[in-house]
């Protein structure tokens, strides 16, 4: 009889991966998996079937990476699509656990749930599949390698970090002739902003590896009608810096870790009162993607969040 599920693609980078006292790793490229998280319903685990890799235990769809060039988040989504039949757009990949033991890496990609989604067995990897409540995760009998990376990554999961940019004073902290234009020059600044991808947790003092921040600005005076393009923007209509500091309120107020990026310190001082974190002009411009990535980079990546609006609910 014909199996009603179809047999699971050939990948170039399927195959095993020799480590230290006989260790075996699937992947010859590395793998990465998807922690889809709903807050309504949980976790999105994976009940895998016996004859595979620790059979009988509950871990994320996931799996290797197709080839050298397939970066973790996009491998994470692809398994995830195979796998439990995720659709496109419904998760906005947030945050990355790294798991690296030399020869072989596991990136463990944490998405929110965007656009609720019942999942569909859909390929022969799994006995079930099932959204878990995120305090009864660990009464499953878990993947060894999940069990180990679980804690790490629960602690995160309430973690929502923002990126508020102070766009005039980034824009002007360069002597690039921005004064001729000062839209011209922030559109400029908004497009590579747009186009930035993870950030180190440790730029940001966060657990984990990285992480993919909301980023939005704020713009006033000749540039507030600058095209933000995808990015998130608040357009002052008098002070820029006040409408920094009553953003930062606001997303403060809804649970968020707000990191502020000004190089002025009244401003500083002022959102630090309120339990922002600072970081300087030059912080964010040493992590800009140059003008000539920015199509390339717009065009490829798989983090390109949801904004404020998706991802904190209307506003």
């Amino acid at each position: 009889m014909t199996s009603p599920i179809p047999p699971r693609p050939h990948h170039p980078g399927d195959g095993w991966v020799e480590g230290a006292n006989g260790a075996r790793y699937w992947g010859l490229f590395g793998a990465a998996g998807l922690l889809a998280y709903d807050p309504d319903r949980g976790v999105l685990l994976q009940h895998r079937v016996e004859w595979s890799h620790f059979g009988g235990t509950w871990a994320l769809p996931g799996g290797a990476l197709c080839d050298a060039l397939e970066t973790p988040v996009d491998g994470a989504i692809r398994e995830a699509q195979e796998e439990a039949g995720v659709p496109t757009g419904a998760i906005s990949p947030r945050a990355a656990h790294v798991f690296d033991v030399g020869v072989w890496r596991y990136t463990t990609v944490v998405a929110d749930v965007v656009d609720p989604f019942e999942p569909v067995i859909s390929d022969p990897e799994s006995l079930e599949l099932r959204w878990v409540p995120v305090d009864e995760v660990d009464q499953y009998p878990l993947h060894p390698g999940f069990a180990l990376t679980w804690p790490e990554v629960r602690a995160a999961l309430e973690v929502r970090p923002v990126v508020l940019v102070d766009a005039a004073n980034v824009v002007g902290s360069t002597p690039d002739g921005w004064w001729k234009d000062r839209a011209g020059a922030t559109e400029r600044l908004l497009a590579r902003l747009a186009a930035l991808s993870d950030v180190p947790a440790s730029d940001l003092d966060l657990g984990l590896d990285m992480w993919q921040p909301v980023f939005a600005a704020v713009v006033e005076g000749q540039a507030r009608d600058a095209d933000a393009g995808p990015l998130s923007l608040f357009r002052a209509e008098g002070s820029g810096d006040d409408e920094i500091v009553r953003r930062a309120e606001e997303l403060l107020a809804d649970g968020s870790r707000v990191f502020v990026v000004t190089s002025d310190r009244e401003l500083r001082d002022r959102v630090e009162a309120l339990g922002a974190h600072v970081r300087g002009s030059s912080w964010l411009r040493d992590r800009l993607p140059t003008a000539e990535a920015i199509a390339p980079a717009l065009a490829a990546s798989s983090w390109m969040g949801v904004g404020l609006t998706g991802f904190f609910g209307k506003r």
